[in-house]
């Protein structure tokens, strides 16, 4: 397959996945009464809003180009369907509110959040255009790193 996306594509995508994610958090702070269960889910809310600003500040400095289409709409019906897949559609008041009971199981949604994302950046990375911003894609993947670790270590504390 031939490269075909920018790294200011690829990072439009992750920002998209991240608020998600944010939502995602969002709903369980919400729901958990828990002191300790709102702050753990505020605290990761807040954490990916702060990764968004981090990503739009490297997509600012990010340049793009006119993406080539066979139809118009092509290259956003393409994202949408990269962003929304089964595991972000599923965000939602109403389905959290009914899937999602227990904080381990949150924490469960999260780790598989910043796994997806992982992957997600790691396979849309082979098919970048060029190498001079590949750099700034590796270091979105180096922020997921970091919160799959926060949430595997929260989630075998949580265990014990």
């Amino acid at each position: 397959m031939a490269n075909v996306f920018s790294a200011a594509e690829i990072i439009d995508m992750g920002i998209a996945k991240e608020k998600k994610r944010r939502d995602f958090y969002g709903y369980a702070a919400d729901k958990f009464k828990e002191k300790d269960m709102k702050d753990l889910f505020s605290k990761l809310r807040d954490w990916e809003d702060e990764h968004i600003k981090r990503f739009t500040d490297i997509r600012k400095s990010t340049e793009t180009y006119e993406v080539q289409e066979s139809y118009q709409g092509e290259f956003a019906a393409y994202m949408k369907f990269v962003v929304d897949d089964m595991l972000y559609m599923q965000i939602s008041a109403e389905w959290f509110a009914k899937s999602v009971m227990e904080p381990l199981a949150a924490i469960q949604y999260g780790i598989g959040f910043e796994k997806d994302a992982i992957l997600f950046f790691s396979e849309l990375l082979k098919y970048m255009m060029g190498s001079r911003n590949k750099e700034k894609v590796e270091e979105l993947i180096d922020e997921e790193k970091k919160h799959l670790i926060y949430l595997s270590e929260l989630k075998a504390k949580y265990i014990k």
